[in-house]
């Protein structure tokens, strides 16, 4: 989606945590199918700090705010949540993202994809989702949608 180079992915990786252990050839590993040679599966620690890298390579880091610790296990809902704060997406422009993809959903559909895991009305986002929600927002990002 973002065309990133395996240094760049180390380099907003980085951004989370300086001290984090991540280097090209594990990018490359990760971005390997699990058949080939050299395959890696990415950990959450690790996706955790990919996309908290990207949020602050996209908004800048507020000293101001204590750093937030990192998640132990990266829902696709983390996930959502995470993208929608790194690219400052309004509900108009999640709505938008997923008619891009033609997914689209309902007001209520996206607010309960928000909502704490406990509350009545959260619903967990699956795989195909996630994956229209990124086609959506590939298509916004690499300027082919209306948004």
């Amino acid at each position: 989606m973002l065309d990133l180079s395996d240094n760049k992915v180390v380099e907003i990786t980085k951004l989370a945590d300086a001290d984090f252990p991540i280097e090209k050839a594990d990018v490359q590993a990760f971005l390997k199918k699990d058949e080939e040679e050299g395959y890696a599966e990415c950990s959450n620690r690790m996706l955790a700090h990919f996309l908290d890298g990207l949020i602050v390579h996209y908004r800048g880091r507020d000293e101001s705010v204590p750093p937030r610790p990192v998640e132990k296990r990266i829902t696709n809902n983390v996930v959502l949540k995470k993208l929608r704060v790194a690219f400052q997406l309004k509900d108009v422009d999640m709505h938008q993202a997923f008619e891009d993809a033609g997914f689209p959903i309902s007001k209520p559909e996206l607010t309960a994809l928000f909502r704490q895991p406990g509350h009545k009305n959260f619903r967990l986002c699956g795989d195909q989702l996630l994956r229209n929600f990124l086609k959506g927002l590939t298509l916004r990002v690499r300027g082919g949608g209306q948004g």
